[in-house]
C-alpha cells in the first residue's frame, strides 16, 4: 500500500514510522475473547516479569462498558515556550494529533503523551479520530468536550478533563515514536488493552507469550467459578490450586 498524504500538521521528520507491524486478527480476537481483561492479563504480566498495567484510579474511562483491544499509535506533545497569549495573538496552533489518525489503520488505539489541566484531544478530533476508524484514545493529559466524544462512542482513557484548550499551549514533536503514559513505556504498534478496571499495554514482542498465559489463568478462573456455583465447600476452594 503506498504511504499516505500527509496532513502538513507536524514537520515530515516529526513522524517515526509511517508504517507498523501488524498483528493477526486472530491474536487479537484471542485477547478479545478474555472475560476479565485487563485483570487477568495484568496478572499473565506479572508472572512474566512484564510492567504494562495501569488503574483506572489513575486514567479513567468515559465509557465505561466498553472494551479496547487495538495496537497503539502514538503522539508526544510537550509545552509550548512562547505564552497561551502571545501564541494566540499569532493564531497559530502546534497540535498534530490528526496526523497520528492519518497513519492509524481501523482498529487502532490513539494513544498520547501530553500534559494535565489542558486538552491534548477537544470534541472535533475525537470526532475526526472517530472517523478514521480509530477505535479509541488513551491520554497521559487531559481532554475536553466529552460530550463529543460521547455522542461518537469514542472512548477515552484519561487524567481528566478540562475547558482549557491545548491548542495555545501545546506543541506536537513526534508521531509514532516511543511515549511514556503514568510511567508506561509505549512503541507505536504496541498491543493496548483497555475496559473499566483500566488500561494495559502489552510489548509487540510479547504478545504471544503473554496471551498463552492470560488464557491459562481465564482457564483457571473459569474453573474456580464452577467450582463456587456448585457450592463446593470453602476448604476444598482454599486448597485448590486454579491457576
Amino acid at each position: 500500500m503506498p504511504p499516505k498524504p500527509l496532513t502538513g500538521r507536524v514537520p515530515a521528520e516529526a513522524i517515526r514510522r509511517t508504517e507498523l507491524p501488524r498483528l493477526p486478527a486472530t491474536l487479537l480476537a484471542r485477547y478479545a475473547a478474555i472475560d476479565d481483561l485487563t485483570g487477568t492479563v495484568s496478572d499473565a504480566m506479572d508472572k512474566l516479569g512484564l510492567f504494562g498495567a495501569i488503574p483506572a484510579c489513575v486514567l479513567s474511562p468515559t465509557l465505561a462498558a466498553r472494551r479496547l483491544v487495538g495496537q497503539a499509535v502514538t503522539v508526544r506533545n510537550v509545552e509550548r515556550s512562547d505564552s497561551p497569549t502571545a501564541a494566540a495573538a499569532h493564531g497559530k496552533g502546534r497540535m498534530g494529533e490528526h496526523e497520528a489518525y492519518n497513519q492509524a489503520m481501523p482498529g487502532d488505539v490513539v494513544v498520547i503523551e501530553g500534559l494535565s489541566g489542558v486538552s491534548n484531544m477537544g470534541g472535533q478530533s475525537a470526532t475526526v479520530a472517530h472517523r478514521a476508524g480509530c477505535a479509541g484514545a488513551v491520554i497521559e493529559g487531559s481532554f475536553r468536550d466529552p460530550d463529543s466524544s460521547r455522542s461518537c462512542d469514542f472512548p477515552i482513557w484519561s487524567r481528566g478533563v478540562t475547558p482549557i484548550t491545548g491548542k495555545w499551549r501545546l506543541e506536537t514533536v513526534e508521531i509514532n515514536g516511543r511515549v511514556r503514559i503514568a510511567g508506561v513505556s509505549v512503541d507505536a504498534g504496541d498491543l493496548v488493552l483497555a475496559d473499566e478496571a483500566g488500561v494495559v499495554f502489552v510489548p509487540f514482542a510479547q504478545v504471544d507469550a503473554v496471551v498463552t498465559e492470560a488464557e491459562k489463568i481465564a482457564q483457571g478462573d473459569m474453573r474456580q467459578k464452577i467450582d463456587i456455583a456448585a457450592g463446593i465447600d470453602l476448604a476444598t476452594l482454599a486448597a485448590t490450586k486454579y491457576k
